[in-house]
């Protein structure tokens, strides 16, 4: 176990614990330029610098939405962009009491002597971009790495190799200040049952728990966002309760105490879906040492973003739209969610995308 403790350590443990505050998750804004590009155009709208700024401003300006939020990861141009009035977004984000954070990882590449499984590119220069990133406000940061089920996948080597890559990520974040959030992602792609998915979600968590104990790293001080554990997408769906039990009971088997919360991420499933799931997870009457909460990307934007369609006089509906998702979302971190934010532009739309990359 762990004995190592550096500089931050006070400082990191209390961050992952403030973020994961009940009632309260994150918002991943962190899309790269051509991620953001597929969303813009979705609704007719240019990839641009001033368009990119005009929807994040619209995400972190909009009345009332911070106080639902303790984070919100961004992508690096936004760490550094400010509104139109010349405000930097990362003083808005704190004086809503929420922390920057900042996606650090260089996106996937073929692992050699797999069916097309990845591995993830970053880790040269990361602890200099984590110092940058630290004096530019950042307090949290991200890496994702993504995992397929297949008929044989996924391999042994793909889980071993993205566990250590995330553990040796999430210790050189430490050393520098930043709280690692550790995104092992199960892509829902697939024909599979949600016994398959559980299956595999708890050998790739125990892998990755075991290497990070294996690096040393604070476990209180980093945070875990997951894939819920539900059926693959060509497969017939279960109930917020079957997804809430199989979920938890993953998280239960794998998951150490110390680790102070876990924040999904939405995987595709649809903004209503993601919420109800959520909700369904914390009304389980169950031991849960971790709080439940979200870093939903898709499922927190789908809705603002078909309201606000690139145009100045939808900003206000848009926000509103905004508001409701972070609202429900705060709702289901507590198990109180009742369901009416489903009538939003949008929400009950599949966001999956096959083989998601940004």
């Amino acid at each position: 176990m762990s004995c190592f403790k550096g500089k931050y350590h006070d400082e990191l443990v209390a961050n992952a614990a403030y973020i994961g505050t009940p009632g309260k998750g994150i918002l991943a804004a962190d899309e790269s330029t051509g991620t953001i590009g597929k969303r813009l155009s979705s609704i007719n709208v240019e990839n641009n610098e001033s368009n990119r700024r005009a929807l994040r401003e619209l995400l972190f300006c909009a009345p009332g939405a911070l106080q639902y939020l303790s984070g919100v990861i961004l992508y690096e141009e936004t760490l550094h962009q400010k509104t139109v009035g010349g405000k930097p977004f990362v003083d808005i984000l704190k004086e809503g009491g929420v922390l920057p954070g900042i996606k650090v990882d260089m996106g996937t590449v073929e692992l050699a002597g797999t069916n097309g499984e990845t591995t993830n590119q970053g880790l040269d220069g990361l602890a200099q971009r984590c110092q940058q990133y630290y004096e530019a406000g950042a307090r949290f940061a991200k890496w994702r790495a993504v995992l397929k089920i297949g008929p044989n996948e996924p391999s042994q080597l793909a889980i071993h190799e993205n566990a250590n890559g995330l553990a040796r990520y999430a210790v050189i974040c430490q050393e520098n200040g930043l709280v690692p959030i550790v995104e092992p992602e199960i892509l829902v792609d697939g024909s599979h049952d949600i016994d398959r998915c559980a299956d595999v979600t708890e050998r790739v968590l125990a892998a990755c728990y075991k290497a990070l104990n294996e690096h040393n790293a604070i476990l209180e001080g980093t945070l875990l966002k997951p894939n819920m554990v539900t059926p693959g997408s060509d497969a017939k769906k279960v109930s917020p309760e079957v997804v809430a039990y199989h979920t938890v009971r993953a998280l239960q088997r794998t998951v150490p105490p110390a680790v102070p919360a876990v924040v999904f991420l939405s995987g595709g499933q649809s903004e209503e879906e993601a919420t109800l799931n959520l909700n369904a997870m914390n009304k389980l009457n169950t031991k849960k040492p971790w709080s439940l909460s979200f870093s939903f990307g898709r499922a927190l934007q789908q809705s603002t973003l078909k309201s606000w369609a690139g145009k100045d006089e939808n900003v206000e509906k848009a926000r509103a739209a905004f508001l409701g998702r972070c609202k429900a979302n705060s709702e289901a971190t507590l198990g109180t969610y009742n369901g009416d934010a489903a009538l939003g532009d949008g929400a009950s739309e599949s966001l999956h995308v096959k083989d998601y990359k940004y």
